[in-house]
């Protein structure tokens, strides 16, 4: 429910905690499963975490009941054996990323806090969260329950079950999605066969934009401008689909939300309280959701690093500063005045209307000042490392 900058999970100097991070999302942090837990809440985490390996920073240490998964991104860490065979070598990435396998990743398959498997054969990832999403509902059936799945794909390298693998028209990257909606509809199904659906919330959506650096492996971004790692629109608006038969009506919503606000939405619809003893930069969405009004969001700030470099204002968008996606290496632009867009008339951020709404841009500077009037960045958690390899 806060910007990443608060709690120091962001850098300049490096994007994610790697695999010999020291540290993880600090334990001041509230999580949504701990106020959900105190509701009386079973709370499940399965897929990636990526918030700290070390004990210490696992879900089980963050409010989560059951943690099955792996503790970062399956790209994290390639294995000893396979790193003097590939990397720096001519054609590494095609063996490594496009032709890929598990052996390949030294990646770890977590219970609780119980390495069970290392590396992990990735072409059983999406298969066996679901498995385990539908006995965690099943188990928890008669009680209340939050389960967070957060799938390791379509992030490179690419897998798929091998029912999955040739299923598409788009190579491995159309497998993997293709294995995902068959995920999404097994779990659906379970919610349905117990009878569960007029009574559970989901949620579908993602963490950023495709990755061009990978080219078809890396998925499209269609209209929207440019790729992940960069804050133009496609690197940043991703899906958000909410599916509660009875309570959320079937419909298209263009109000501004943002995955910092399921963290006050969902409290929200469990009866708790948002804690009161920090910044709190989510909303509830439960007006938009449930019919009774607009998005309570208005404005939405666009951090790459430990900078805002981005601004939206209603269908208003200014950039500050702008670089293409990861992959590119192109120098990052300042723009003064910064380049605005109308993102309702132009969702491809192709023409700049600065000169026509200096007034738009006035408004958007003072939304930005009075963030970082009492903003207390958080301790850069990212550039952490351990004295050697735990």
């Amino acid at each position: 429910g806060r910007h990443a900058i608060r709690s120091g999970l962001v850098s300049d100097r490096t994007w994610v905690l790697p695999h010999n991070a020291a540290a993880g999302l600090p334990d001041e942090e509230i999580t949504v499963s701990e106020v959900l837990r105190s509701q009386g809440y079973a709370t499940g985490y399965l897929g990636k975490w990526h918030l700290g390996h070390l004990p210490r920073y696992l879900p089980t240490r963050r409010g989560f009941d059951y943690y099955y998964g792996t503790p970062y991104s399956n790209d994290e860490k390639v294995s000893d054996e396979w790193r003097h065979a590939f990397v720096g070598k001519r054609g590494w990435e095609v063996s490594l990323f496009y032709d890929s396998r598990s052996e390949y990743w030294d990646i770890p398959l977590i219970r609780n806090e119980e390495t069970l498997d290392r590396p992990v054969d990735q072409t059983k990832l999406t298969k066996n969260y679901t498995e385990e999403a539908i006995r965690f509902i099943r188990r928890h059936k008669k009680g209340p329950f939050f389960l967070y799945l957060s799938h390791n794909m379509p992030h490179v390298p690419l897998f798929s079950s091998p029912e999955f693998r040739g299923k598409s028209l788009a190579g491995p990257y159309g497998d993997a999605v293709e294995e995902l909606d068959w995920s999404t509809g097994q779990i659906l199904d379970a919610v349905r066969e117990e009878g569960l659906a007029q009574n559970t919330l989901v949620v579908f959506t993602s963490d950023n934009g495709p990755w061009a650096a990978f080219r078809e492996h890396g998925g499209s971004s269609g209209l929207l401008r440019d790729q992940k790692g960069t804050t133009w629109e496609g690197g940043i608006r991703v899906p958000g689909i909410f599916w509660w038969p009875g309570r959320v009506r079937p419909g298209v919503v263009t109000g501004i939300g943002s995955a910092m606000d399921l963290f006050s939405t969902a409290i929200s619809l469990a009866g708790g309280e948002v804690p009161g003893d920090r910044v709190i930069d989510g909303v509830d969405l439960s007006p938009a959701l449930l019919g009774s009004g607009q998005s309570p969001r208005e404005t939405l700030l666009y951090y790459r690093g430990r900078r805002v470099w981005a601004v939206r204002k209603g269908p208003f968008k200014a950039h500050f500063f702008t670089k293409t996606a990861w992959g590119h290496n192109l120098l990052e632009k300042q723009h003064d005045p910064p380049l605005l867009f109308h993102l309702d008339r132009d969702p491809s951020e192709r023409f700049d209307i600065s000169k026509d709404h200096p007034e738009v841009i006035a408004e958007i500077r003072e939304i930005l000042r009075k963030h970082q009037e009492d903003l207390v960045p958080g301790e850069d958690q990212l550039v952490k490392r351990l004295p050697r390899e735990q």
